[in-house]
């Protein structure tokens, strides 16, 4: 008797399918940033002219950062993806943990207007801090998903962490 055996559905996708999948996964963070930058270019050079907190890392160092942050969580959404597209149980996390993630970069990449542009110190904190549990929430989804992605995720709550208190000393004291 032959053996049949149900192919999970990643595999049925091709090399290309996959590579443009997790490019795509990539691009939008790392799009959505470049875009933001390019309205807020004067930032880094606002950035040298607060009064800042102690700790405060080098101007230079914040594009660096996030370009990195912004492909740590281009990865792990494509993991987030993956790992709940082949299995069902995990769908409906997938799901969920996709929408949150989609949420927290629209404020990601908003808090950088309100923030430079606008000089909104208070009101920048506090939307970081919604974004704050927003990634929380997707880690603690993305945990049950994949664990890859979870700690792909943590730099980037550990960032968030430090821009709060950045954002807070610049708002106390400018």
């Amino acid at each position: 008797m032959k053996k049949i055996t149900k192919l999970k559905k990643s595999e049925n996708l091709t090399v290309w399918s996959k590579v443009w999948r997790i490019a795509l996964s990539i691009i939008v963070p790392l799009g959505g940033g470049s875009i933001i930058s390019l309205f807020t270019m004067d930032a880094m050079k606002k950035f040298g002219t607060f009064n800042q907190p102690p700790l405060a890392p080098p101007a230079w160092l914040f594009p660096v950062a996030w370009t990195t942050l912004y492909i740590l969580m281009g990865v792990a959404s494509y993991l987030i993806w993956l790992h709940s597209y082949n299995n069902h149980k995990l769908a409906k996390y997938g799901k969920v943990a996709l929408i949150i993630y989609g949420i927290q970069l629209i404020f990601n990449f908003a808090w950088t207007p309100f923030f430079f542009s606008l000089g909104w110190y208070w009101f920048a904190l506090y939307w970081l801090l919604v974004m704050w549990a927003l990634i929380i929430a997707l880690m603690i989804k993305s945990f049950k998903i994949s664990r890859a992605a979870f700690f792909m995720l943590l730099p980037y709550i550990l960032w968030c962490t430090f821009a709060a208190y950045l954002n807070c000393g610049i708002a106390i004291l400018n």
